[in-house]
């Protein structure tokens, strides 16, 4: 993919990052010389390389750079607190981590060691204790290097030392059923599970998504949605570099600075979930930017109010807008059809991608007639390989016919679109990032206080959804609502912990003694700010 950008667009922009601006050609010999770099450390075809940094095009080069020599890139959360990175970083085995330390002047590495320090397993020799898989840490410039790290800068001059050739001749080892990505998300348990990826399906998905955007080398993309999420890595950068277009970074989202982005670059292309689009319209100065050059924009990942994409298309300028389905383990389901009315592309999510079979099945496994609710299930050349080093899991997901289970209900209109109606997993999304709840009651039961916590989504016009914690206290404890929001603060990303805690005697539950989320869901969509039972 990379060679033929720079066969078609060479000197075409391909990353614009503040003042560094790069061809398409300048990318194309960074990535290389990153390649050179990790295999100057050792790092072999299958090897994990975990990336763990904002929106930012130091990003891009160590990814394809690790992924042209066969190494398998896993993209990190920067929400991701010490305990969580651990996670991902054991279960992944990675042997190497690119990070940005002090992004959002958070310690990263300091929080990493803290919490790997606490891990039941030996030292090892690794770069952090705790992890010995984990053989170097390098940091790119976000604040001072920390002990024991290697620079950026430092990494790509070691490369220096292996002869081009070598990276030429690994890339030509690697094939398009290579692993070429593994996305780790949380499950209904709680427990991480990595989504892999071959270079084919990656690529592939770039593709359909940039047919469906129309996107070509006059486009100037804003890349808001994050690199480590599938709509800013895949979505996002992938599909740019397949079009010929420029990437333009943007590591946190803040309403001046990206209309300021727009009006100077000039930019095009600006995807992003709902709470980003209603962010712009609502903002005070919005009519003072000229956002003329807007032409197409996808919203979602969340609820969509119904005259969001009318508004998009009227007050913002957005010559097309479009909403589409996807999710970790198969990337691009649906999307909607090119100049589709605003108000259709409001209630559907379009037909399905070419290349992706679509079934709606009721409890008993047989399909339903159009228009009927039922949970989808996607086939296709996109659907994932399987979970990393989890066979029980990606069986329970994935049929012997090829068939996955998405968790999530659906009907089909007359025009073959696909309305999501309702979600048979408890996940719900927090400003576009997915929050299961297992997650979130595991680390409250962990507090000495806390004998059971049920965690469920409540409406937020903002973020789609927030947390909110019903939280049943050990007997003879007497928990602060705030102090357990900290807890979670402290362990989980920001995202991830309740925005409310709710203290109760008991929570509701079924003859079978399982908690009733459904009226705990009921509950918080009624009863916001209302005292605590119990």
């Amino acid at each position: 993919m990379l060679r033929d950008a720079v066969r078609d667009h060479g000197a075409r922009l391909a990353v614009a990052d503040g003042d560094v601006r790069l061809s398409y050609q300048d990318l194309a010999g960074l990535a290389e010389r990153a390649a050179r770099a990790f295999l100057r450390l050792g790092v072999r075809p299958g090897d994990r390389v975990a990336v763990w940094m904002p929106n930012r095009y130091e990003f891009i080069v160590a990814m394809l750079g690790a992924q042209s020599i066969g190494a398998v890139v896993v993209p990190m959360n920067t929400r991701y607190r010490g305990h969580e990175a651990t996670a991902i970083l054991a279960r992944s085995r990675a042997c190497a981590l690119v990070v940005s330390n002090g992004f959002l002047d958070l310690d990263l590495i300091g929080m990493l060691r803290r919490a790997a320090a606490e891990a039941d397993v030996p030292r090892g020799a690794g770069a952090v204790p705790g992890l010995p898989h984990l053989r170097t840490v390098i940091d790119v410039p976000a604040g001072q290097v920390p002990a024991g790290a290697l620079s950026w800068s430092d990494f790509l001059a070691g490369g220096d030392e292996v002869p081009a050739e070598d990276a030429r001749e690994a890339a030509d080892r690697v094939g398009p059923d290579d692993l070429c990505d593994i996305l780790y998300t949380s499950g209904t348990t709680g427990r991480p599970k990595g989504v892999m990826s071959a270079h084919r399906q990656t690529v592939d998905v770039a593709r359909i998504w940039a047919a469906g955007a129309g996107l070509s080398p006059d486009d100037r993309y804003a890349v808001v949605n994050p690199f480590f999420h599938g709509f800013g890595y895949k979505a996002g950068v992938i599909t740019s570099l397949t079009a010929g277009a420029a990437v333009h970074p943007v590591p946190v989202f803040d309403g001046d600075r990206l209309l300021e982005l727009i009006e100077r670059e000039r930019i095009t292309v600006l995807p992003g979930t709902p709470t980003l689009f209603l962010s712009l319209l609502a903002h005070p100065r919005l009519k003072d930017h000229d956002l003329s050059s807007l032409r197409f924009a996808t919203a979602g990942a969340a609820t969509v109010p119904e005259t969001l994409f009318t508004r998009m298309r009227e007050e913002l300028g957005f010559a097309q807008v479009a909403q589409a389905y996807g999710l970790t383990e198969c990337m691009m389901v649906t999307q909607s059809r090119p100049n589709e009315d605003p108000r259709h592309v409001a209630e559907t999510t379009g037909p399905p991608v070419p290349g992706v079979e679509l079934r709606l099945v009721g409890g008993d496994g047989a399909e339903v007639p159009r228009g009927e609710d039922g949970e989808i299930l996607v086939r296709g050349r996109n659907t994932m390989l399987g979970y990393f080093e989890d066979e029980e899991a990606t069986r329970a997901a994935v049929d012997e016919d090829g068939w996955l289970r998405t968790g999530d209900v659906g009907r089909l209109d007359e025009h073959g679109c696909l309305k999501i109606t309702d979600r048979l997993k408890d996940m719900f999304t927090v400003g576009g990032f997915n929050v299961y709840p297992a997650e979130v009651e595991g680390v409250l039961a962990a507090h000495p206080d806390v004998a059971e916590a049920a965690v469920v989504g409540r409406p937020d016009a903002r973020m789609g959804s927030v947390a909110v914690a019903h939280v049943v206290a050990r007997p003879g404890s007497a928990p602060d609502p705030g102090e357990l929001i900290a807890h979670c603060r402290s362990r989980l990303a920001g995202f991830k912990a309740p925005r409310e805690i709710v203290l109760t005697g008991s929570l509701p539950r079924n003859a079978a003694g399982k908690i009733l989320k459904s009226e705990l869901r009921a509950a918080a969509g009624r009863d916001v700010g209302r005292p605590a039972d119990g």
